[in-house]
């Protein structure tokens, strides 16, 4: 769990309902026409924009990038530098009964790859396929939030210039003036809050999520290749130092 984006969260928002509940509570922060003007309008330009089923996959990529905790680069190294000491001592087959407990997809896949024989070729180009593809998933629901982020404030405005339009257009009817007053203030705090509390952040998170993921992959498959090709374990872990910025490589030896 990334108790970073949760702990961000809480922040913004907690700060924010504060400020409006402390300004003499919170019903006059709520406004449906203004929801449905912002959440409704972003939500039906995205299905303009994409396909349905990117557009509501998009949220399973967010609460995975929220819930799911990437192992560490040190991590990964350790685990493979023991493979590769087991394989050394029993051979490659040995690995099999290792795969019960692995619990990444894409590594237990690489290692039974190696198990069943296929060359070392082979096994890195259907790894590179597989670690492609799910950057791609990725860099996919990036666009997607980015889309909302930058089309929530314009569904913001567009409820500003309507409430306006009502108000101007009732300046004879005092009773009209604060509905339509109302709505045009609040689609704009609505569109704000939505694309710099919600989508532009996540978005964020998701891009520096993906390149974590994506440096594990490549620290995974020049692993597993060399494993397959027999090479010591000492110099597999040299090898795979090189993913680790300096200030990390001391943690390996320790």
């Amino acid at each position: 769990m990334d108790f970073a984006t949760i702990a961000g969260v809480l922040l913004a928002f907690g700060l924010v309902i504060q400020a409006m509940a402390s300004g003499g509570g919170l019903g006059g922060f709520i406004d449906v026409p203004s929801i449905g003007i912002v959440f409704g309008g972003t939500t039906g330009v995205l299905l303009m924009n994409f396909p349905f089923k990117k557009v509501t996959g998009v949220f399973k990529v967010c609460m995975q990038t929220v819930m799911f905790k990437l192992n560490s680069p040190i991590e990964e190294i350790g685990r493979i530098v023991e493979y590769a000491n087991l394989a050394r001592r029993e051979g490659l087959l040995a690995l099999e009964d290792k795969l019960q407990a692995v619990d990444d997809a894409f590594f237990s896949k690489g290692i039974q790859l190696v198990i069943d024989g296929f060359p070392v070729e082979t096994v890195r180009d259907i790894m590179e396929l597989e670690a492609d593809w799910q950057y791609q998933r990725h860099a996919a629901g990036k666009k997607i939030l980015d889309a909302a982020g930058a089309m929530a404030p314009a569904f913001g405005m567009v409820g500003t210039l309507v409430g306006l339009v009502k108000m101007l257009a009732n300046l004879s009817d005092p009773s009209q003036i604060g509905g339509g007053m109302a709505v045009a203030l609040l689609t704009t705090l609505y569109g704000a809050m939505a694309a710099n509390m919600v989508a532009i952040p996540l978005a964020g998170k998701l891009e520096v999520r993906a390149k974590e993921e994506a440096l594990l992959r490549d620290l995974m498959i020049e692993g597993i290749v060399a494993i397959q090709s027999g090479e010591k374990p000492q110099l597999i872990k040299e090898k795979l130092k090189s993913f680790l910025p300096p200030n990390q490589r001391e943690a390996i030896e320790a």
